[in-house]
């Protein structure tokens, strides 16, 4: 990846598009879900949201590092961890009042069985702590409380991963293997219940921190070294593609997906090969200059990735379910191009506003002096 100082425009282009295609693959009856990653390996989003937070927290914390010591980046990120969790808290009772309006809708079933309202209705008190706590977690708001664990060990992570990254890497890989049994023996949380095992999740994240901090140098990519791994990172893609089209035609379980199977690792590791090389010849670069309004998702992370839940259920409940054949594809892109456009227009607004305040601030700071 870039390893130029300060923001990266292709890590907030690909954020952007991963934010977008988490809305497109949560609408059951997407027609653009069928060309999104998971179609084609036994891998998905969730993998390069992940480690694209690992690269961008350690650039994070490098960077107020540099400029305003150790104190600042530690109690950057310790800030940081609440704004997921109240982000968290936000999308938990978003989920819960979308299902308590289907409901009383009778409106997209699943889509209310899945938001936890049931539960939720019967037992208010237990959900409620049960949510606080991160025991449990209603649909869609599930990726965030590792998040919430991440942000808090980046100040440890980092320093390490860039004292010894060899080090970091095998502790991380030996707390991977070891995920299951480790999620298991903290039943207090029922952590081991949880959509995604962060032992496991922790992988991506410390591989893209070592991706930020230890990059490939131009001598080494422009390698015939480099050139052989990129070609047989092109080869396992395809292989991987195969075997997700013509083999795995079934869901895989979900335990694949919680604890980071061996399989999904070794795809995206493929898939990064595949996309640091584009990354490299400027090819993502270019792509962000034309596509500003990607680039903008990417940088309202958060905001868009709790704005977007909402997004997909609304926009899954609004598509007739009934059509078929032409006038049901139709239908179904329809609903993902309002989708998307929803996803565009929410950051454009999110950013639009953050500029006017800081315009104001800076014109109530210099009146003052």
């Amino acid at each position: 990846m870039d390893s130029r100082q300060g923001r990266s425009i292709e890590v907030d282009f690909f954020r952007g598009v991963v934010l977008i295609v988490i809305v497109i693959d949560h609408i059951p009856g997407s027609a653009l879900s069928h060309l999104t990653l998971h179609a084609y390996a036994l891998c998905d989003t969730a993998e390069v949201f992940v480690f694209l937070g690992g690269y961008a927290s350690a650039a994070a914390y490098e960077a107020v590092l540099a400029h305003r010591g150790v104190g600042a980046a530690q109690g950057r990120f310790f800030k940081r961890s609440w704004e997921i969790y109240r982000a968290y808290l936000l999308t938990a009772v978003l989920t819960l009042l979308s299902g308590a309006l289907l409901a009383a809708s009778h409106l997209n079933a699943t889509a209310a069985d899945l938001s936890g309202w049931a539960p939720f209705a019967a037992h208010p008190i237990r959900e409620t702590l049960h949510t606080l706590s991160l025991t449990r977690q209603p649909y869609l708001s599930s990726v965030l409380p590792m998040y919430v664990l991440f942000a808090l060990c980046v100040p440890a992570t980092v320093p390490f991963a860039r004292r010894a990254p060899f080090a970091a890497l095998t502790a991380s890989l030996v707390i991977w293997a070891l995920a299951p049994q480790l999620a298991a023996l903290l039943r207090v949380s029922d952590l081991a219940n949880w959509s995604f095992n962060p032992f496991a999740w922790q992988l991506m994240f410390v591989f893209g921190i070592l991706c930020r901090l230890h990059p490939m140098s131009a001598d080494f990519k422009a390698s015939v070294t480099a050139r052989w791994i990129l070609r047989l990172a092109i080869v396992a893609v395809a292989a991987f593609a195969a075997v997700k089209l013509f083999v795995l035609t079934q869901p895989l379980p979900g335990a694949m997906k919680q604890h980071l199977a061996f399989s999904r690792v070794v795809n995206f590791i493929g898939v990064a090969i595949v996309a640091a090389y584009f990354v490299h010849r400027g090819t993502i670069a270019r792509l962000a200059a034309w596509l500003p309004s990607v680039v903008n998702v990417g940088r309202t992370g958060l905001v868009c990735f709790v704005g977007g839940t909402l997004i997909s259920v609304i926009v899954d409940t609004a598509t007739p379910r009934a059509l078929h054949g032409t006038a049901g594809v139709a239908a179904a892109l329809a609903g993902d191009m309002v989708a998307i456009a929803a996803m565009l227009l929410l950051a454009k607004t999110w950013r639009g506003t953050l500029g006017r305040q800081k315009a104001r601030a800076s014109v109530n700071g210099a009146g003052c002096r």
